[in-house]
Parts: structure tokens; sequence; C-alpha cells
């Protein structure tokens, strides 16, 4: 339905590349450079600001491809309506998962979502709950999974399930022969932590300040970007860290990292569906709708 063009222009400015963009289209890099070319004579601007091998989006480049993911998203609710009057579940959803739940928790809700609605296309976008709720908001995803206990009111939370966050330590660490430490035995093993803008970390953060720790009271020895870097860095250190409960399964049944008690401390909170304020489009209610379902609730 929309301008071919205009999805082509859209696709070079997502990718900054003209190659990319052809790639990702199945259309040749002339082509790519016909289209833009027809869409900057058409409008009389120019669109990229070219420099050597890279590309930049003008001022005008970058109001017309606000309008694109505006006209882009109308066309989705078009098509899933549309199709939901004769009962077809088609279109494209675009989620966007914090890092712990992209990796330990969505992989299955998507493939059991996908074998029920085949038809509908799913793209994953996955960063730290900051990234996520940014992607919402300039309405780069439709619908978001996130950790972390910030609250924007542009976008609307609904509690989805729970998870522990956990101490957790090699398994031969020295501390596996205790088992439990008291709060003020944090301070003394040295930590490695998410990076800022981490859900869990700001649960931890969080957290610990409600037993009188700050997180600059702790031994913190690195800050790793994802968690399978902080497991990867656990194994081989004499580090401690929080941590999510889903991230750890496998290793916990493998036993090759334990978790150690923290004396009168109990740190849980909710995973979150996010959309923004208002009702969830077509295709975000089906899915939050199948989530539930699939985890058992209302």
């Amino acid at each position: 339905m929309a301008d071919f063009r205009l999805e082509v222009f859209h696709t070079v400015a997502r990718r900054l590349s003209f190659t990319k963009a052809a790639h990702e289209l199945f259309i040749t890099q002339p082509a790519v450079t016909k289209h833009i070319r027809e869409l900057e004579e058409q409008y009389k601007v120019r669109l990229f600001e070219r420099n050597g091998n890279r590309i930049k989006v003008t001022k005008a480049g970058e109001v017309l491809f606000n309008h694109c993911e505006e006209l882009f998203d109308v066309y989705r609710k078009i098509e899933f309506e549309m199709n939901a009057l004769v009962n077809r579940q088609t279109g494209i959803l675009r989620i966007g998962a914090s890092t712990t739940i992209s990796q330990y928790v969505i992989p299955p809700l998507l493939a059991g979502f996908h074998q029920k609605f085949p038809d509908i296309k799913i793209t994953l976008t996955n960063g730290n709950t900051e990234t996520i709720e940014n992607a919402l908001i300039h309405k780069k995803i439709d619908l978001g999974l996130i950790e972390g206990e910030t609250k924007n009111q542009q976008i609307s939370y609904s509690e989805f399930i729970k998870d522990e966050i956990v101490l957790v330590c090699r398994k031969d660490h020295a501390l596996t022969r205790q088992g439990e430490i008291s709060i003020n035995q944090l301070k003394d093993y040295p930590f490695i932590i998410r990076e800022r803008g981490s859900g869990t970390l700001e649960v931890i953060e969080h957290a610990l300040q409600t037993i009188g720790i700050k997180l600059d009271d702790l031994d913190i020895q690195m800050q790793l970007g994802t968690t399978e870097a902080i497991k990867s860095y656990l194994l081989n250190s004499d580090c401690i860290a929080f941590m999510s409960v889903y991230a750890v399964s496998k290793e916990l049944n493998t036993g090759d990292i334990r978790i150690i008690d923290v004396a009168g401390t109990d740190i849980s909170r909710f995973f979150y569906l996010i959309h923004l304020q208002g009702k969830a489009d077509g295709l975000s209610e089906m899915f939050i709708r199948y989530a539930r379902h699939a985890h058992n609730l209302k």
C-alpha cells in the first residue's frame, strides 16, 4: 500500500547504508539510488549527506523519516484490523525486550506464538530497560517487556511474571562453605554488576538502599553490559553478583553456580509488559493475551 520509495528511504535511513538496504529489500544498489534520487527530486531537498563511504540523514531526511514511522504504523494497524474482519491474523508486531527477558524468558513465548499465529511476523529488539522504553516512546517498537523500577508517564505498565534476584558465585568459591552471609559482609567481597540503564541493576540498587547499603559501599570490580558476560566472568573469578534466577537457572541445575543467601533480604521484582498510554493496538493486545495465558495469568 505504501510508496515503495518511502520503504527504500526508511531502510537506508535506518541502516545508514545503501548496500545494506539493498540486501534487506532484495533489490540492487542502483535501484536503491534511483528511488532515493526520485524522492529528492520530488521534494526538492537532499535526504542524505554523503561523505566518502558514509552517509548521514539530513534535516529534511529526519522529517521524512519521522513521517514514515507514523505512516507505516498506520498501515500496520489497517492491515491487522481489516484482516481481523475476516478472522485472518496477519501483520508485523515489533517487540522490544530488556536483556534478561530477551535471553531467558521471551524465546519460548515467541516460538509458541509463532506456532499459533504463523502469518504474524515478529521482530525482536533487545537492550537494557532504558533502551526499550526509549524505543517504545519513539515508536520503534509496539510492545515491550522490561525489568526495573522506572515509571515513565508516557508508558502503560502491567505486571507480567515475578522474578527473584539472588546472590551467586562459582561452585568452588569460598562463600559456598558458609551458605549464608550477613548484610554487612556484602562489603567484603568483590562484585561484578550490570551497566547503568540496566533494569536488574536498578532493582538491586533500590533493594540495597532499603537495607542501608549504597552501590558505592560495595567493592565493584567491573561493570559488564550483558548477563552472559557476567556469568562467564563469575566462573573465572572470585567475584560475586546479584542475578535473576531466570538468568542462572541452567548453571544452577549443572551446579556450576551456587546461590548464597543474604540474611534478612529478599529481592524480588516483576517483569512488566509495556505499551504507550492508551489502548494497545490489536496485535500487541493479542500477544499480551497469549503471554498471560501461557503463564496462567489473568
